[in-house]
């Protein structure tokens, strides 16, 4: 099943506020998949804001992702200002022609190809683009799945789960793999994201891009933060009890899972317009889908907020 032409995504709030009123401090924002216990931001250096980024910043950078994330030898990795802007620009460095992007799945990966004038074809051979694990059902791609002259690995939501990752593909003529730093650190306000794949498509990436494409503060912040592994194995430990948290709660709601990762879960109601207009009047917003009605996605909330949510029900 192709994924929906409509470019719905979580967040929103704004709008909710409008129609169900309140403050941003009431509401309980569940409708992105966005780590709700960010990574504690440094303190910057002044220059971090008042020079450009120099090679040494971008090669600190570089060089702890690279560790991080184990990225095989040969693989080429190009910082960029949020995973968002690599998917707008990936699909202009190929000539056009049939992409398979199966879905439901998140949809600016179809926006960014057709507007490079690409065809979505679920057969399409030219490309194929995998969202691993995907966004919203958390299924995760086969490595035997993925020989497309290009492929695109987009690991946006895997750091929960590293031993899934399928970055030892990253070496592979025509495969590049996305990472973004904003969702499991918490910090999509840096935008920050990591093309990491076949140094021929990175280094026309990176003259697309242009120089400077990720600020001083998102290199300073970023690298600190990839730099630190203590602090992402506590964070999968806590995410995962938070998780299975949130299934119990909505288990007894007769809300059963359908899939997800430890960022958000998939659930089935039945009708997700109500349940959302439910939680809505107790001031939190949750993820709707207008191609399943029936499915309800929740992220989690940080460990304050856990009062409001189970008092909604």
């Amino acid at each position: 099943m192709m994924q929906s032409k409509k470019r719905d995504h979580g967040g929103g709030l704004d709008a909710a506020i409008s129609k169900y009123g309140g403050t941003r401090a009431d509401w309980l924002d569940l409708s992105t998949g966005i780590n709700p216990v960010p990574y504690p931001t440094p303190t910057l250096p002044a220059d971090a804001w008042t020079a450009l980024p120099d090679s040494a910043a971008f090669a600190r950078l570089t060089g702890y992702a690279r560790s991080f994330w184990n990225v095989p030898e040969g693989a080429a990795i190009l910082p960029a200002a949020g995973a968002s802007a690599i998917i707008a620009a990936l699909p202009r460095l190929i000539e056009a022609g049939k992409v398979a992007i199966p879905g439901p799945t998140y949809n600016e990966h179809g926006a960014a190809f057709r507007a490079a004038g690409w065809a979505l074809d679920d057969d399409g051979m030219d490309a194929i683009v995998a969202v691993h694990p995907n966004n919203p059902d958390g299924i995760l791609w086969r490595e035997d799945d993925l020989s497309a002259p290009l492929t695109v690995i987009d690991e946006s939501f895997c750091d929960v789960m590293p031993e899934a990752s399928l970055i030892r593909l990253a070496n592979r003529k025509g495969t590049v793999v996305l990472k973004s730093f904003g969702k499991f650190w918490g910090l999509a306000g840096a935008r920050l994201g990591f093309a990491i794949g076949d140094p021929e498509i990175i280094g026309q990436l990176a003259e697309l891009l242009g120089p400077w494409n990720v600020s001083g503060p998102a290199i300073a912040i970023g690298s600190e933060a990839l730099a630190d592994p203590q602090w992402a194995d506590e964070t999968r430990a806590r995410l995962t009890a938070d998780a299975a948290k949130l299934d119990t709660l909505m288990g007894t709601q007769g809300a059963p899972l359908v899939g997800g990762t430890t960022l958000f879960r998939l659930y089935e109601v039945a009708d997700a317009k109500a349940a959302q207009d439910h939680l809505a009047q107790q001031h939190i917003w949750s993820r709707t889908f207008p191609y399943a009605d029936k499915w309800l996605r929740l992220g989690l909330p940080a460990p304050e907020r856990w009062d409001q949510l189970e008092a909604a029900f």
